[in-house]
């Protein structure tokens, strides 16, 4: 879609100014707190989950806790962005919010493995919720020329929670108990979250910052009855893929090909048209989000799992290799945004996704025995660059292949193969991991083996991206 064929509202025209001028500025102020929430919490709870595996004596089932949170997020997306397509972001955004804050209690009374798995689930739920509820709502309150700068923006919202969320986390379960990260987040979060919901609830089924006429349009359009069953299975098979890569058994590879068949037979009817095959254009675009996401988030799961479990790296360092993680992932998309802007998006797409295939390549050097740990930590900083750089080019893309009353549907398939790419690509590399040990290997020689598989994905995207251009 060429960009003069993309509409806008009279109030976010492009002579309306920055994210920070009036039309804006509501709409500005508020996806800056929910990121800044969201944020802090993600950032401090993901570093925790290894050590909480450990304590619950459930590391074998590491990918199901990881996997649950990716399996709810299918659905939450699902929902979210029919949602907002049919009456605005605010009342998905603020479900979401209540949300977060519940899992965390759930989190920090488990007793077992699979009620922290639990909390990871309706966590995902709200994730699921809140970040199509965000981007959908940034197509809708900005015009295309701000979108770069606003998801920029948003990426910073990351820093100052990533500066503190992390090593806090680490310091805390080092020195008192990983139970204490989720109710201290539980305590930090709940008020913020109850004064947005009533905020939000003022002006009920517009999205935040959206002229009165802009949002009566958006009501206006017919919304497609949203394919929730569809979604709801769909997780389903997501949580039995990962929940069977964590064994080999019978009863694990029955949960596998049942896992299997469902996200087969129902992914697709969440999906553009030949998303799977990278057509041009829009599928193209969701396809990359699931190929990067799925490396990332690997990457971010297995390497602490393996600093933690295998090289007795202290929760603290993980936790600051988080903490470069968040900050240089903000910078690159800051760089993307503002410094690159002259750049054909594809093409920074193409570069961030070479410089995550040097990241997986990195993790696989650490986990020789002669090498020290850092070395495999340094990959999730590097992998976290590649991503600033290509991902807000990916969403900025899929938007302009996208017309403007189809951009929650839009931000429902891009948030749906994301999820989809984090459990595909972790249950595949979990499985190769398992396989290795199952025939006497050894843990390095699996992760070895899982990473070496991780170079793949960025490879490929760094061959599809020419597919998704704008022009």
């Amino acid at each position: 879609m060429a960009p003069s064929s993309v509409h806008t509202p009279p109030a976010t025209a492009a002579g309306s100014g920055g994210i920070f001028s009036p039309p804006h500025l509501a709409a500005t102020l508020t996806f800056a707190v929910v990121m800044f929430l969201t944020g802090f919490a993600a950032l401090a709870v993901v570093p925790t989950l290894p050590t909480a595996a450990r304590d619950l004596d459930g590391v074998s089932l590491f990918p199901v806790v990881a996997g649950c949170f990716v399996a709810a997020g299918l659905f939450g997306g699902v929902l979210g962005g029919h949602w907002a397509d049919r009456s605005g972001a605010r009342r998905p955004l603020a479900l979401g919010m209540v949300l977060s804050v519940l899992t965390l209690l759930v989190s920090a009374s488990s007793g077992s493995v699979w009620q922290l798995a639990a909390g990871r689930f309706v966590d995902g739920l709200a994730a699921g919720l809140v970040a199509v509820s965000v981007t959908t709502a940034v197509g809708q309150c900005y015009p295309e020329h701000l979108r770069p700068r606003m998801l920029a923006l948003l990426s910073a919202g990351w820093v100052l929670p990533s500066l503190l969320g992390p090593p806090l986390a680490g310091l805390v379960v080092q020195w008192w108990s990983w139970r204490a990260v989720f109710y201290g987040l539980a305590a930090l979060t709940a008020l913020p979250a109850v004064a947005l919901v009533l905020v939000l609830r003022r002006a009920p089924g517009t999205a935040p910052g959206t002229a009165p006429g802009a949002a009566s349009r958006v009501a206006e359009v017919p919304a497609e009855r949203p394919p929730l069953m569809v979604a709801a299975l769909l997780s389903l098979g997501a949580a039995l893929g990962q929940y069977g890569a964590s064994a080999w058994d019978p009863r694990h590879l029955a949960a596998v090909a049942a896992g299997v068949i469902l996200l087969v037979v129902l992914a697709p009817r969440l999906l553009p048209r030949g998303t799977w095959r990278g057509a041009r254009g829009l599928p193209v675009t969701v396809l990359l989000r699931g190929l990067t996401s799925g490396t990332y988030f690997a990457v971010e799961a297995l390497v602490p799992l393996m600093l933690i479990t295998e090289r007795r790296v202290a929760a603290v360092v993980v936790g600051a290799a988080f903490t470069a993680s968040a900050v240089l992932w903000a910078a690159a998309s800051w760089v993307q945004g503002r410094v690159l802007p002259h750049i054909a998006r594809h093409r920074l797409v193409t570069a961030g996704a070479l410089v995550m295939a040097a990241a997986v390549a990195l993790a696989a050097a650490g986990c020789s025995g002669g090498l020290p740990p850092v070395t495999a930590a340094a990959a999730m900083p590097l992998s976290a660059v590649g991503m600033g750089l290509l991902d807000p080019c990916v969403t900025v893309l899929s938007l302009k292949h996208s017309p403007p009353h189809r951009q929650g549907h839009t931000t429902s398939a891009l948030q749906t193969n994301m999820n989809l790419g984090q459990v595909v690509v972790l249950a595949l590399a979990s499985a190769v991991l398992n396989a290795c040990l199952a025939a006497g290997a050894g843990p390095l020689p699996g992760y070895r083996a899982a990473f070496a598989l991780l170079l793949l994905p960025p490879l490929l995207v760094a061959l599809l991206a020419v597919r998704a251009r704008g022009d």
